[in-house]
């Protein structure tokens, strides 16, 4: 082989560039505009640099609720990743044996997601609407939103668990550990890296979760349903400002899970460690 690049590379690498750009030039473009100056607008060329925009973001405004909509949002996420990670680590390990109807309870837990979000918004709110309830973000929000999150956790779990050596269960069971203990010390230990993932997954899900808010939510707003109002009525560069708020509480949230990967990763090795030397 010589070494050079075919036309098949760089072809590749022209179009994987051209996705990189279609994929972050607009977050870019919204980063950079939410620093103009107080006599800024939506577009270029900026007018002045500044932090006036991010100010006024935080500030009562007369159209929209930033801070009460990403207070519900944060709320929302935090309890959807929460039922996500247990509903779906107990149904990982109910589903390891075969039991009466566990093909349909599959199917039907997953089944939400072939349905059009928007109907199921639609759905859940004529429901509430029938039974006489009030819909809101933290009832009927939160049931759409888990109709969503819980069958990416069930299909992630499912998968981690078809590769889980039972084994390391049956080792802590002869040495006198309960059911409780086994779980507890053993597979949760193992399956932390996976768990750690599904809440992530849930969180993110639930946090930019805008059709199945619509119809849910009830009188108050989560954070993308604020922010798709604000662009019918924001005409500054806060709208940009928000943008960059957000995107950054999303990479703070993939920063902390990567974090508590390492964690997990030098827990394990020091206690490989530790066994080592004990051995």
């Amino acid at each position: 082989m010589n070494g050079r690049r075919g036309p098949a590379f760089w072809l590749l690498a022209a179009f994987f560039a051209l996705f990189v750009l279609f994929l972050y030039g607009p977050t870019l473009t919204i980063l950079v505009l939410s620093f103009q100056g107080p006599q800024g607008g939506l577009t270029f060329p900026m007018n002045g640099v500044s932090l006036h925009w991010f100010g006024n973001l935080f500030e009562k405004q007369m159209v929209g609720d930033f801070a009460g909509s990403l207070q519900r949002s944060m709320v929302l996420g935090l309890a959807a990743m929460l039922v996500t990670v247990f509903a779906s680590f107990s149904a990982g390990l109910a589903f390891r044996s075969r039991f009466h109807g566990s093909a349909f309870i599959f199917y039907l837990a997953i089944a939400s997601l072939i349905v059009p979000s928007i109907l199921i918004s639609l759905g859940i709110g004529l429901l509430f609407r029938v039974l006489g309830w009030d819909t809101a973000w933290y009832s009927s929000a939160f049931g759409a939103h888990l109709t969503w999150t819980l069958p990416f956790g069930l299909l992630i779990m499912f998968a981690v668990f078809n590769r889980f050596d039972r084994r390391y269960e049956e080792a802590a069971r002869d040495l006198g550990a309960t059911s409780w203990q086994t779980i507890r010390f053993v597979v949760i230990p193992i399956l932390l890296p996976s768990l750690i993932g599904v809440g992530l997954f849930g969180f993110t899900l639930s946090y930019d979760e805008f059709a199945r808010s619509l119809y849910t939510a009830g009188t108050f707003n989560t954070l993308p349903l604020e922010i798709y109002g604000m662009t019918t009525n924001v005409t500054t560069p806060v709208l940009y400002a928000l943008g960059t708020v957000t995107t950054g509480v999303s990479f703070a949230v993939i920063a902390l899970a990567l974090v508590s990967f390492a964690w997990v990763r030098r827990r394990r090795l020091r206690h490989g460690s530790d066994a080592g030397k004990a051995a």
